[in-house]
């Protein structure tokens, strides 16, 4: 964003040189100006704001200083531009993290108008030392007023109101030096973004992640396996050993009986 502008700082008191003339009542045709500027030495100021953007809302900016103070720009131009990254952009491109630098170079010159007025005339009437009244060279007469001190130069020497005669021609020079300081100031506007987060150290997971699953239904027990299913021995043999072992038994056990009946009778 940038912006030119002169500013004529013009200092009231006005320094007049040793020879001076004050006209009155009106400026003839026969009072020559001049004009002459003269410039003094030349300085430069340069001056850097800096501020983050904190908020953008509408064309309203608010900033944060250097100093740590907080500024609200309001009404921010459609026009106004910022650089950043060598592109122009707008208010509404602006985003807060934003870093703004605003230089602004004020160059201020001195200079001095010096305005000459020269008038040449024959003296008609002189009042010393306050005023004299001059026939121009076009036959008119002019008051003017003689300002204290002021010279005239008849026939090359130097007098004062009160060596003036009627019928005298002489010259009278005005010279009026007026101080002028003119101010340039050019302003540019950059921003840069806001600057990308710190890398984690060497070595350090850049994230933990911790996966919580929900509870589960345990498992059911797997089925007991089978017993396993008892051999049946083949049928090798009938049953009738058995039922004669039987028998054979029955036999002794009765013959054990009788036996005992008698031992006892």
């Amino acid at each position: 964003m940038n912006a030119k502008r002169r500013l004529m700082c013009k200092v009231l008191i006005l320094a007049v040189g040793a020879i001076g003339l004050a006209f009155t009542v009106r400026m003839s045709a026969q009072v020559q100006t001049t004009t002459e500027e003269k410039e003094g030495e030349t300085t430069q100021k340069v001056t850097v704001h800096r501020a983050e953007v904190l908020a953008v809302e509408g064309n309203d900016l608010f900033v944060k200083m250097e100093d740590g103070s907080i500024r609200h720009i309001a009404d921010v131009p459609e026009t106004a531009r910022v650089t950043v990254d060598g592109q122009e952009i707008g208010i509404h491109d602006v985003k807060p993290g934003m870093r703004l630098e605003r230089t602004i170079v004020t160059t201020t010159t001195p200079k001095v108008i010096v305005t000459t007025q020269t008038v040449k005339g024959k003296v008609w009437y002189v009042n010393p030392p306050t005023s004299v009244i001059l026939t121009l060279e076009n036959g008119q007469n002019q008051e003017f007023k003689i300002p204290k001190g002021q010279k005239f130069m008849v026939d090359g020497q130097a007098t004062d109101a009160f060596g003036l005669r009627k019928g005298m021609l002489v010259s009278a020079t005005k010279v009026v030096e007026v101080p002028v300081t003119e101010v340039e100031q050019q302003a540019k506007l950059t921003g840069q973004m806001p600057p990308p987060p710190p890398a984690p150290p060497a070595g350090e997971p850049i994230l933990i992640a911790v996966v919580v699953q929900a509870p589960q239904e345990p498992a059911p027990a797997p089925a007991p396996a089978p017993a396993p299913a008892v051999a049946e021995l083949p049928q090798t043999a009938s049953e009738l050993p058995l039922m004669g072992l039987l028998g054979l038994m029955l036999m002794a056990g009765s013959l054990g009986v009788h036996v005992f009946r008698k031992v006892i009778a």
